[in-house]
């Protein structure tokens, strides 16, 4: 086994120790449940042997009846105790799992872009999922069978010794033989299991692509292409779980194999001593029993620890989650702005993805004020929902500062400090509900009459009302049921009902016609006119009426100034009214 497999099983122990931990007084009635029923399955192979020695060999009906009655007592109590243990087992493994659920989702929170990129949508959502699965399986099947399966063949071996001293040598040839045959299969089907979780993540990816993308594939005839692509990955992750399988089928056989081998030679060998006298039938028939029994639970032991590999791998995964620490956190002892206004500074600022060659923001330096509009404008790539990004502490700047309400975001908590923003993203995304509760996500307690009015403000209150329920009305996952503008019209009077003191646009106004742009601009002039409104776009129409038009080309500010200030140089910005609207808009 390698360093990394080594590694790896410290790791399983230490997860599942962390998050049993509030469950111990459950764990440990389980445990005490299960050694009452590998105590009693212990017992019963001496009461076969005493009802054979003392009540068949002597024709004694009486003891035969009385041991019989003690033996079906004992099998009863163990039916019920199975049936309670099995029953905790179950709710404590599946209380683990979900507290794992609950524990990845909640360090996910707060990842900032940089881990989400590291580790991926699609394999968040299979460690978040399928991983925690595994580890429930596992735990509860360790709990329900492993457990009883150490406590009876240990007990079993030692019985056994006692029952039949002679024949005990077969032990020294099987159990070897076995535990031989048990580590060569986890040894090879560790890394294997390791291998299908990571296939696992990248099946998961293919898919998420290609259902959320199926409209673009047909548009541009790629069904064939996408399709050898998903064949690609299934076959690749089939052919590791066809490995993982063809080790499993080839280990079982064999310690099957053994087992009936080891019963074979313990009838023989048995068989000789009884018909010589020196081993009495009721003592060998007990001896048959508690080998069969180790062997048996040795094979459902072995079940369980296949299972091992891909727990180990799971556990590996899931706290690379857990102990990932986000690389924006907030700070041991944030402060609180003194003045709720709205104002946003940039001192200095420089920001560079990890990895990149350049900067993406170089050295910026301006303030945006309540009570005014600012645009940012730029081409692709300028650096506009960066700059947004940094605002709202999505990432940390590199180099100089970003102030809110006159302090470093990097000194505010994070919670506060998105409090007082509205956001409305490049992306509209809507979550699955109603309109109303997705209004309700700026502000949980707004009632019908803001949700109207800022339905108004952002242009969507015509389309609202004639969908059947008007607020109460269905909005599937993502805003598939509405349209592109719909979708951005109601980010907008999200952000609108928060009422918030700064508005951050990030491009949202792409989708909306420019007479519906026209009016929504209007009513938000005068929405908003006590905050700080900051519009990042790449329309020159949009933001030809802002108090202060930014101009970014590639993270440097190259120009700043009202639109009829910016018009009188041959800047870039007069090149894109130039571009977009016509000479005559520039001149």
């Amino acid at each position: 086994m390698d360093q990394t497999q080594a590694r790896g099983w410290p790791v399983l122990i230490r997860l599942l120790r962390r998050f049993l931990r509030p469950y111990a007084g459950k764990a440990s009635i389980v445990l005490v449940l299960l050694t009452v029923l590998a105590v009693g399955s212990l017992y019963l192979p001496n009461l076969n042997a005493e009802l054979i020695n003392n009540g068949v060999v002597k024709g004694d009906l009486g003891y035969i009846w009385k041991t019989g009655a003690i033996m079906l007592g004992v099998v009863l109590v163990l039916a019920v105790v199975s049936i309670v243990a099995v029953y905790h087992a179950s709710r404590v493994s599946t209380a683990v799992a979900a507290d794992l659920r609950a524990a990845i989702y909640q360090r996910v929170q707060a990842f900032s872009g940089r881990e989400m990129s590291r580790f991926g949508i699609a394999s968040l959502i299979t460690r978040n999922i399928n991983d925690t699965d595994q580890i429930e399986m596992f735990l509860e099947n360790a709990f329900a069978q492993l457990v009883v399966a150490v406590i009876v063949s240990v007990g079993g071996m030692v019985l056994a010794v006692r029952e039949g001293p002679a024949l005990s040598l077969l032990l020294l040839v099987a159990i070897p033989v076995m535990a031989l045959i048990i580590g060569v299969t986890l040894v090879m089907a560790v890394p294997l299991f390791r291998s299908f979780q990571g296939k696992l993540d990248r099946m998961n990816q293919v898919m998420r692509e290609q259902i959320t993308g199926a409209r673009v594939i047909r548009a541009f005839q790629r069904t064939g292409f996408e399709q050898g692509r998903f064949r690609e990955v299934n076959e690749d992750l089939t052919g590791t779980g066809l490995r993982i399988g063809q080790i499993i089928a080839v280990g079982l056989p064999l310690l099957v194999l053994v087992f009936n081998l080891s019963g074979v030679g313990i009838v023989w060998f048995g068989g000789r001593l009884v018909s010589e006298g020196s081993m009495p039938i009721g003592n060998m028939t007990a001896f048959l029993i508690y080998i069969l029994q180790i062997l048996m639970y040795v094979l459902v032991a072995v079940t369980v620890l296949l299972q091992v590999p891909r727990a180990v791998a799971c556990a590996e995964r899931i706290t690379q989650v857990l102990e990932t620490v986000p690389a924006v956190t907030d700070a041991a002892c944030p402060v609180s702005p003194a003045r709720i206004t709205g104002t946003v500074e940039f001192r200095h600022l420089t920001f560079g993805y990890p990895g990149s060659e350049r900067p993406v923001l170089n050295d910026l330096t301006f303030a945006l004020q309540p009570g005014r509009t600012h645009a940012i404008i730029g081409g692709t790539g300028s650096g506009k929902s960066t700059l947004i990004h940094l605002i709202l502490r999505f990432f940390d700047a590199t180099g100089g500062a970003v102030l809110v309400d006159g302090a470093d975001v990097r000194e505010q908590s994070g919670g506060r400090l998105r409090a007082t923003i509205g956001l409305v993203p490049q992306a509209a995304f809507l979550f699955a509900g109603t309109v109303a509760s997705n209004l309700r996500f700026g502000l949980p307690g707004a009632t019908d009459e803001q949700l109207w009015h800022a339905l108004d403000v952002a242009q969507a209150l015509d389309f609202v009302a004639s969908m059947p329920g008007q607020l109460e009305a269905r909005i599937e996952q993502g805003g598939s049921n509405v349209s592109g503008g719909q979708r951005q019209r109601l980010s907008i009077a999200r952000a609108l009902v928060r009422r918030p003191s700064l508005y951050l646009f990030d491009d949202c106004f792409s989708a909306l016609d420019a007479a519906t742009d026209a009016r929504l601009r209007f009513a938000l002039r005068a929405e908003t006119g006590q905050a700080t409104v900051v519009i990042a776009t790449q329309r020159a129409s949009t933001i030809m009426h802002a108090d202060q038009i930014i101009v970014l080309d590639a993270g440097k500010v190259v120009g700043m100034g009202t639109h009829e200030q910016l018009l009188t140089g041959r800047g870039p910005y007069r090149e894109i009214v130039a571009s977009q609207l016509g000479e005559g808009a520039a001149a």
